[in-house]
């Protein structure tokens, strides 16, 4: 009897200290998770919410060099006209620092530009370096004539990448919600389409044919009109027939008075690149508008898309009448709205 319990004593001893060990063990492994939990809260604190206006970007290079040859070439490159605007508009609008004034505080500007000389000629662009979402652009070059050369050879990049940066902030802010659904918009539901159209816009037209919607501004008006169109040609999927047709459909946007529709303007020539939208091959066409027997006019962006599949073209236009004010924004809020454009599944 005395030597069973002895084994129990010596049982329970084992089990007392094994449990013991377990307990150490779960509490050094749930001291590990919390604090690889919090040092990845951490680490996401460190990066603050960028700020900045669209189309804007800091160029951090010093006084010299800014108000010099360098400093012209960077205003030549990415602060050149934008395409399609009646008046000269920088496509993107360049802020000067000198580096000595860097401060934490800009570092939360969501896209910024460093140009510099050193022992190397290099271009480098990163994500998120000290806000998020944020676009950082480095140009070093040896000489002065080797950073403009960088510079011209990288602009395009840097302008398309500040773009794309900044609609995704517009779409992200302005159209995940309170936009027309596709069920309640007649022609998105009758062929397939889904747009997120803001419900700051009114529709002026809605059937299977067509759909016009109008969002007054303080000094006019904003258009967003969509529609199809069967192809019939080879020049229609090649995109040579954008101009005839925007015109032959003009009347889908009328006047004050009957018979009044917009046309293209012929003085100044449209410009055309290919792009991809909704996976698609798209044609990108921007120039000016005008009303008939009118003094209307404006600047437009056309976006005109391929669908073999179902032999038809879609298109999807933004329209801008704001005569006394500035018109780069207005355009970049249509085609940040054209371009969530997308075909049902």
């Amino acid at each position: 009897m005395v030597n069973f319990v002895g084994k129990w004593y010596v049982f329970c001893v084992i089990l007392a200290t094994q449990i013991s060990i377990m307990k150490k063990i779960f509490l050094i492994l749930l001291s590990v998770v919390l604090l690889t939990s919090c040092s990845n809260k951490k680490s996401k604190k460190l990066l603050i919410s960028s700020s900045g206006r669209m189309n804007h970007a800091l160029v951090v290079i010093n006084n010299d060099d800014w108000q010099g040859r360098v400093g012209d070439s960077i205003r030549k490159f990415l602060a050149r006209d934008m395409v399609g605007l009646p008046q000269a508009e920088p496509v993107l609008h360049l802020n000067q620092i000198d580096p000595r004034n860097f401060s934490d505080f800009l570092r939360a500007n969501r896209n910024i530009i460093f140009i510099k000389q050193g022992d190397k000629n290099t271009f480098v662009s990163r994500k998120n370096v000290y806000a998020k979402p944020q676009y950082v652009a480095e140009i070093k070059g040896k000489t002065k004539d080797d950073i403009i050369k960088i510079t011209k050879k990288h602009a395009e990049e840097i302008i398309k990448e500040i773009q794309k940066g900044d609609m995704a902030v517009f779409q992200k802010m302005h159209l995940s919600k309170n936009y027309y659904k596709p069920e309640n918009v007649v022609f998105f539901k009758e062929n397939g389409v889904e747009m997120r159209v803001p419900y700051l816009y009114q529709k002026s037209h809605d059937d299977k044919e067509y759909v016009w919607f109008v969002r007054d501004i303080p000094e006019g008006y904003l258009n967003i009109l969509v529609y199809t169109l069967p192809i019939t040609s080879p020049e229609d999927e090649n995109g040579e027939n954008i101009i005839k047709a925007r015109d032959e459909k003009g009347h889908y946007i009328p006047g004050d008075k009957e018979g009044m529709h917009i046309l293209t303007e012929k003085n100044f020539t449209p410009e055309k690149i290919e792009t991809k939208l909704a996976n698609l091959k798209t044609y990108e066409t921007r120039g000016n508008w005008y009303m008939t027997d009118d003094f209307m006019a404006g600047p437009f962006v056309n976006y005109t898309l391929v669908d073999k599949k179902n032999n038809r073209l879609i298109v999807a236009e933004g329209l801008v009448y704001a005569p006394n004010i500035k018109k780069r924004n207005y355009m970049f809020e249509l085609e940040s709205i054209i371009k969530t454009l997308k075909l049902k599944k």
